[in-house]
């Protein structure tokens, strides 16, 4: 998923080894605009191909089509970055215009209104999707079909303060929903922190911190025809419930000044906290050399399961590209192992491809290995025209809920009812 907190881009969110089919390409429907790619041909890529990237992935991207354009000497690969505050409506504009660029980074918020606009053109067979890490892929899929490949990915875990937790008596990190619980108020009654914990009190993105609980108890969105919102449910309440209680038992704060989550970390004042692994260099950075080891991460704590959220971007292919061959055979350079790994060391983007976090330069870091194991078992909104709109209120509902005293029956009911005004949009 496609969001501002992934290092200010957009989450939500992997891209794998993939494999290609030989024999050209064939047709299933033009109405939009251009005819759905089957199958891809052998050979080296060939022709011009425009590129459309946000932020620093559309910076960085150049340097890695320049090995592309190494390997396939016939192709010539033109990249236009494109700034993030601009590119929703760029794109939507250029649907209309039928001006888009033949392939593009697209976060997985964006994949079901591109997708019901008629805008994507369907992955070709021969991809290897077993090489994606689950939830990644599942952001490509638009009622059922799937739409492109993930290209990168994140997901969050839990932040702490070794020091601290050895001095209120932790020395292994909980598993369970208890333990976590536990472990945020002996931070606070036994190392002197002001918050145990460091949650979001509800605002804009708080859903991302919310759901994971959720889905953890069993709860889902949307029934599985993406037609209907579920979100009243005993899961979805229960989920809701354990959030809330971290503030009515006061190890989570309300009152802590936003977008300091590293000083707090580095001073005490909030030693724990959840979020992805753009953190670990922010926190290092702000607390020094006598920070970094004392830096620890581990996994969303389990109930029925131990459910993250994962956030990326996709690539895609769209259908009125004239060179969609080529355009797909570009994804598939950008699926594989060693292309995903030298692209981790050029932007930091974590692979989607499972197998590149074998590479020594991640597989070596004290903390992203932890992130690999815990995209296992992470999950992102379905891609639904309207997810962003039924996200505001979502976020609306979650700080009446922790501010207000608002019970969690009558926030997942209250969500519910908006959500259902909202709709999930598209035909």
């Amino acid at each position: 998923m496609f969001t501002h907190s992934i290092r200010r881009r957009l989450v939500i969110g992997c891209v794998l080894a993939l494999t290609l089919a030989a024999c050209g390409r064939s047709a299933d429907t033009p109405e939009a605009g251009g005819q759905a790619t089957t199958t891809v041909s052998d050979g080296p890529a060939t022709g011009d191909l425009t590129v459309w990237a946000m932020g620093t992935e559309g910076e960085n991207l150049p340097k890695l089509m320049e090995q592309f354009q190494q390997a396939n000497p016939g192709a010539k690969v033109t990249v236009t970055p494109i700034p993030w505050d601009a590119a929703h409506n760029k794109f939507t504009t250029a649907i209309t215009a039928q001006s888009l660029p033949d392939a593009a980074m697209v976060g997985s918020t964006w994949m079901g209104e591109f997708a019901d606009l008629g805008a994507l053109d369907p992955t070709p067979q021969g991809f290897d999707n077993a090489a994606f890490f689950p939830g990644a892929l599942d952001t490509t899929k638009v009622k059922g079909v799937q739409y492109g490949v993930p290209w990168y990915v994140e997901t969050r875990l839990v932040y702490y303060r070794k020091d601290l937790a050895t001095k209120a008596g932790i020395t292994t990190p909980p598993t369970d929903w208890a333990g976590l619980k536990a472990m945020a108020k002996a931070m606070k009654d036994k190392a002197g922190a002001k918050c145990g914990i460091n949650l979001q009190p509800g605002g804009t993105g708080s859903w991302q911190t919310v759901m994971p609980f959720a889905w953890s108890a069993g709860a889902e969105i949307t029934a599985d025809d993406q037609k209907t919102f579920t979100l009243d449910t005993p899961a979805m309440q229960e989920g809701l419930q354990y959030f809330q209680s971290f503030f009515t038992d006061k190890v989570a704060c309300t009152d802590l000044p936003p977008n300091q989550t590293e000083a707090q970390f580095v001073n005490g004042t909030a030693p724990m906290f959840i979020s992805g692994p753009w953190m670990a260099g922010s926190v290092a950075k702000a607390g020094g050399d006598a920070m970094k080891p004392n830096i620890g991460v581990f996994q969303l704590p389990k109930n029925k399961t131990a459910t993250s959220f994962v956030g990326g971007s996709n690539f895609v292919v769209f259908k009125n590209s004239k060179n969609k061959d080529s355009a797909w055979k570009l994804v598939k350079w950008l699926s594989e192992e060693k292309t995903q790994a030298a692209w981790y060391k050029l932007s930091t983007d974590l692979p989607a491809v499972k197998s590149a976090w074998q590479d020594p330069s991640i597989a070596s870091d004290p903390l992203l290995p932890v992130f690999g194991k815990q995209l296992e078992d992470a999950k992102a909104p379905p891609s639904i025209v309207n997810w962003e709109q039924v996200a505001v209120a979502f976020d609306t509902e979650i700080e009446k809920m922790v501010k207000a005293g608002q019970s969690p029956a009558d926030t997942a009911k209250a969500i519910q009812t908006k959500a259902s005004q909202i709709g999930t949009g598209g035909s």
